[in-house]
């Protein structure tokens, strides 16, 4: 009888891992960040809300812990959301549940007036490049590398104030076409924009509506976004520090003026990247420099 216990009290630590959920309350459009502790006999494998899959990762430099992102949509209806961890433990697979709270961002609204064609392209030709653009940027932004390339605290790629924060609704010529997915920084012309951590660059290329863009691979599904550019200092492949001078700003694409529009992906679903930056350098990076 001793045995037996002692069996099923070995049994039950294998699956007694911490799951910690740093910030359980989020607004629309932020990224929760989950921590796990390591234990023997566990392999994590994801996190799962509403059937989509993130992946979960050691920390860099410590070996006690393991972490996801999870990220919400702008779009995410508001309430609590029944997520889980699916793990094997002892080769065997399980899973664990845990709740978020996704509450309104109550995001503001602004006009904006820029040329007509810009806002609803009737031509073909432009509608077909339209597709193809978005087409390969959701086919990168869905590609999770299994390394990360960083390691310490990320940085804002301009030293500059914000003239339109995300989530802000947009109304071009007085037409809502949808919201704000990225934070717009003031920036004259050919203003030199930094890299927000090392990475490898993804893309490099003039599109319709962004313009000049330049989008960094951090790793482990994490990328940032610079658009409306002016010029590239990088090509596509290659590898880039923090703070790196990637570009110049401009007023590319569709824009009223210059500015850089600076914008985050997490496993393909759009995120306010000023939110990201603070967790990850609250919860993933703290104390690197």
């Amino acid at each position: 009888m001793r045995f037996v216990l002692i069996v099923l009290l070995f049994i039950t630590s294998l699956a007694a891992f911490s799951l910690d959920v740093k910030n359980d309350k989020v607004v629309r459009g932020a990224t929760a960040f989950v921590e796990f502790s390591a234990q023997k006999g566990v392999k994590y494998l994801d996190v799962v809300c509403k059937k989509k899959k993130f992946p979960i990762f050691k920390k860099p430099e410590d070996e006690k812990h393991y972490f996801a992102l999870v990220p919400f949509s702008y779009y995410e209806p508001v309430g609590v959301k029944k997520c889980r961890v699916e793990y094997l433990n002892a080769g065997v697979k399980k899973e664990r549940t845990f709740t978020l709270h996704v509450l309104d961002g109550n995001y503001k609204k602004e006009q904006i007036v820029v040329a007509s064609k810009k806002v609803n392209p009737k031509a073909p030709k432009v509608k077909k490049r339209i597709a193809a653009e978005y087409k390969e940027a959701m086919k990168i932004y869905n590609s999770v590398e299994q390394k990360s390339y960083i390691s310490r605290p990320f940085v804002l790629p301009l030293e500059s104030s914000v003239t339109s924060p995300y989530g802000t609704a947009r109304l071009y010529n007085n037409t809502l076409k949808g919201y704000h997915s990225g934070t717009d920084f003031h920036a004259d012309m050919g203003t030199p924009v930094k890299a927000a951590n090392d990475g490898k660059v993804a893309l490099v290329k003039k599109r319709f509506y962004a313009g000049g863009t330049v989008v960094i691979d951090h790793g482990e599904g994490i990328y940032t976004c610079y658009f409306h550019l002016s010029d590239f200092k990088v090509k596509k492949g290659e590898r880039v520090k923090r703070g790196e001078i990637i570009a110049l700003s401009g007023k590319s694409g569709r824009v009223t003026g210059p500015h850089l529009h600076f914008s985050a992906r997490i496993c393909g679903i759009q995120v306010d990247p000023i939110q990201l930056e603070r967790i990850l350098n609250t919860y993933l990076l703290k104390g690197k420099q």
